[in-house]
């Protein structure tokens, strides 16, 4: 069977489905799928996520609307912003986005262990019949009741399994679990595997240990910083009816929000004040109506504002109504006059709407998100200094 390529803000493709595969790609949310009008086919079209899905035997490709190598800046600068505004990583902008993640992650960690596996202290509890280290006394009491050998003892060993290359690995191994990749990948993924046969596999649902940047592991970095973007995605396995439903994907409103959240904070920073990202506050006095806007700036003499991030393609008739009731009772609780939605557009002019019967102002900005990271970080920077004014 052909693979089905779908584009965020595409028209829907009408596609000859199955009932089971239109059901399985509907309920899992991976695109919003209609029955064709006096046909069998489906009209599919992109919803909110991008990446690689597998409906029993149809691989369905959701590509983003932006270059794959400016939704990965986006992930990255939302995680790490010092590293990835003066870092790029060279993607494959033409292949499928974990195809593109993948064979730069292999040549990232190529590079990483190519002069052999970092190697650090990594401190050691075991049961040993001499002594190493330091002896656990309350351990060796309560397990031993007394007697002399083993010795439960703590000590410092040399390795090279460490947080470092546990990552690498991980990362492989969940690279090596998508059945999509084209061969020269998976086999630069094996090869990757097979240099880290000694490091120890984390189990399922174990948390990703923490690293920190030094001296020592700045060859690591690069790929490192990619890793923790491919750990990020949602890889999945389920069966949705009679079919395996399995697949690699990010949510792009999410990327977007985090992007712009922490963006602005970075940009609002040399200004005075402080962040607070999805600020918890109620609605109702009994505070039972939880509401959670993307970004609350409080200035230094304690004025606030507040931002919402809206991922969503431009519409001719405007934007949403919804999201300028959801400001309005941000601005409400708050007490403010004013709020502002960024939403992820072309070059717009900046909207306004003034609440009737209220003293509250709406303005829309947009972000290009087209541009440059460097023209992008502009727009946001541009967009602090209208806020903080």
């Amino acid at each position: 069977m052909d693979p089905l390529t779908l584009t965020e803000g595409e028209p829907a493709k009408a596609v000859r489905l199955s009932n089971a595969e239109a059901e399985a790609l509907g309920s899992a949310e991976l695109a919003v799928v209609t029955r064709a009008p006096g046909s069998d086919d489906w009209f599919v079209a992109a919803g909110t996520k991008v990446g690689v899905v597998r409906v029993g035997q149809l691989q369905v490709s959701i590509q983003p609307k932006i270059s794959i190598d400016r939704l990965v800046f986006l992930m990255g600068y939302a995680t790490k912003p010092k590293f990835w505004r003066n870092h790029s990583v060279l993607l494959d902008v033409e292949s499928d986005l974990p195809e593109a993640l993948a064979h730069a992650f292999t040549r990232l960690a190529g590079k990483a262990v190519e002069q052999g596996l970092l190697q650090g202290y990594k401190t050691v509890d075991d049961s040993l019949p001499v002594l190493r280290g330091r002896i656990r006394v309350r351990d060796q009491i309560s397990h031993r009741y007394g007697i002399g050998l083993p010795l439960e003892v703590t000590y410092d060993d040399f390795t090279v399994d460490i947080p470092e290359n546990q990552i690498l690995l991980a990362t492989t191994i969940r690279l090596l679990r998508m059945a999509n990749l084209s061969a020269p990948v998976r086999q630069r993924l094996q090869r990757l595997r097979l240099q880290l046969a000694v490091v120890t596999e984390l189990g399922r649902g174990d948390m990703m240990p923490d690293w920190q940047a030094t001296r020592l592991n700045t060859r690591y970095q690069p790929a490192l910083h990619l890793a923790a973007l491919i750990l990020a995605g949602d890889s999945f396995e389920q069966r949705v009816g009679d079919l395996e439903v399995s697949g690699f994907v990010f949510d792009m409103w999410k990327i977007y929000e985090d992007f712009v959240s922490v963006a602005l904070r970075e940009a609002m920073t040399p200004f005075g004040g402080s962040a607070s990202l999805q600020h918890r506050m109620y609605l109702d006095e009994a505070d039972q109506v939880e509401m959670r806007p993307d970004f609350l700036w409080t200035t230094l003499d304690g004025r606030r504002i507040v931002v919402d991030a809206k991922y969503k393609a431009e519409k001719p008739a405007g934007f949403p109504q919804a999201d300028l009731y959801q400001l309005l009772a941000y601005c409400t609780v708050l007490g403010l006059s004013e709020g502002h939605l960024v939403y992820a557009a072309g070059n717009e002019l900046a909207v306004e709407h003034a609440v009737r019967g209220a003293e509250v102002a709406i303005t829309c900005h947009t972000l290009d998100l087209d541009q440059p990271p460097e023209r992008l970080l502009e727009q946001v920077g541009d967009l602090a200094s209208r806020l903080i004014a």
